[in-house]
């Protein structure tokens, strides 16, 4: 664990997070290694998908879709309850968001109608790592708010074990979660696949969820072929500490987003330095103890105050925000940017992991400053309708003629003053 110490005299938030971000790793370039993976897909569709599986020692014993007996069949084999409880939270804080996304119709002074409405994309394509480890808890975060949004086809890509078979737990939560299909492929083939359609798989509409940096560079050059719900990397935590913190709790929260990668990013920012002291030595016992693997780099902040602390927590947009303080409820309040927050000494990112109700899919990179969360509305557009009536074109029609006219569109020009005629009797022309 390599620890990087800063103070911070609470000034101009954004070359400090700038330099926080340049101690994450850069990323491998994959682009045109997937861009060769896409181009196999697109050209030999199923056949690809079973050459590429093959040379990562992915391929699937069952074949490229998974039969449905077998995803009835593996609820039986594993202790479903946890799945359950999970599900359960994560379709309920689905549920209130998809209720509150209500229809619209406004009318306007001229006379027409605009009415808004929301509708399901009709397929998703929700992927899941895999492989050397199973994830039925990413299965939940994408299913479940697909389901809720109302897609009507919903269709799980994740890669199998090195024996070419799918986890059971994954088969199940992805039973209970409400996914149609379920196909043994991960990588950027299983995105390629999803959005651009094999012999086997039919196209979704958007693709969503977590996935390595060559799942993201597949997400990333096929956007516009299919809606995505953001490009994601490596997970992220800051924390922002108070005295009544306890710094073990701190430590662990650390060496858990540690088990993820090396290249995440770790801040914690505290306003007494003995507080930071405890967390380094806690979290460095803490790593070498469980036999962490990856080496992090975590950043220990000193600052004024933990006003501060959000202030530099909104310039970085961090993907999990813990504000580990006595006045977290009033904090939080200011915060716009990060991913997802967590308040209180309770409040552990691995809730929002697991079983909280929030989604785990989160924005990473700073992206917390234009997207949030997984949810329905990745599934679901809005549509407008418009109403003219023959006073709304009457009165509508000088505005739209001037503004057509002045980009140098006369017929777009023509297209409205024929209808806003008493009548709209159409001039004649001579031919």
């Amino acid at each position: 664990m390599q620890v990087k110490r800063f103070e911070w005299k609470g000034d101009d938030p954004t070359p400090l997070a700038r330099e926080l971000r340049r101690l994450q790793p850069p990323p491998g370039e994959v682009a045109e290694a997937v861009a060769e993976i896409v181009e196999a897909v697109k050209g030999r569709g199923d056949a690809a998908l079973l050459e590429i599986a093959q040379r990562f020692g992915e391929a699937p014993v069952h074949g490229l879709r998974v039969p449905h007996e077998q995803l009835s069949q593996a609820g039986a084999t594993v202790n479903t309850d946890a799945l359950a409880t999970a599900v359960r939270n994560v379709r309920e804080v689905a549920e209130r968001e998809v209720a509150a996304d209500r229809e619209s119709e406004t009318e306007l002074p001229e006379g027409q109608v605009v009415r808004l409405r929301s509708v399901p994309v009709a397929a998703a394509g929700i992927y899941a790592p895999g492989g050397t480890a199973s994830y039925p808890s990413s299965v939940i975060m994408g299913c479940v708010p697909a389901k809720v949004a109302g897609v009507a086809r919903v269709a799980l890509a994740t890669p199998p074990d090195e024996n070419g078979e799918v986890d059971d737990l994954v088969l199940a939560a992805a039973e209970m979660s409400g996914a149609d299909e379920v196909y043994a492929i991960g990588g950027a083939q299983a995105v390629a696949a999803l959005a651009i359609g094999t012999e086997t798989i039919e196209p979704v509409d958007v693709i969503a969820g977590p996935g390595n940096r060559f799942v993201q560079e597949a997400k990333r050059q096929l956007y516009g072929e299919v809606g995505v719900d953001g490009i994601a990397g490596p997970s992220e935590l800051m924390a922002i500490v108070g005295d009544s913190a306890n710094p073990e709790w701190v430590a662990l929260d650390i060496c858990a987003q540690a088990e993820h990668s090396s290249e995440g990013l770790l801040v914690v920012v505290a306003v007494e330095s003995a507080t930071l002291d405890r967390i380094e030595d806690g979290a460095r016992a803490l790593a070498a103890e469980r036999g962490i693997l990856t080496d992090p780099t975590v950043s220990l902040i000193e600052v004024p105050d933990t006003a501060a602390g959000i202030t530099l927590a909104q310039a970085l947009a961090p993907e999990h925000l813990e504000i580990l303080t006595e006045d977290a409820e009033v904090l939080a309040r200011a915060v716009t940017t990060a991913g997802c927050v967590f308040t209180g000494d309770r409040g552990a990112t691995a809730f929002g992991d697991y079983a909280a109700g929030s989604n785990h899919v989160l924005p990473t990179g700073g992206a917390g400053r234009f997207q949030g969360p997984l949810g329905p509305g990745v599934f679901r557009r809005r549509i407008a309708t418009v109403k003219i009536t023959q006073e709304a074109a009457r009165e509508l029609a000088p505005t739209v003629a001037t503004l057509a006219r002045a980009e140098g569109f006369p017929v777009h020009a023509e297209s409205a003053e024929v209808r806003g005629r008493s009548g709209g009797e159409a001039e004649e022309r001579p031919v």
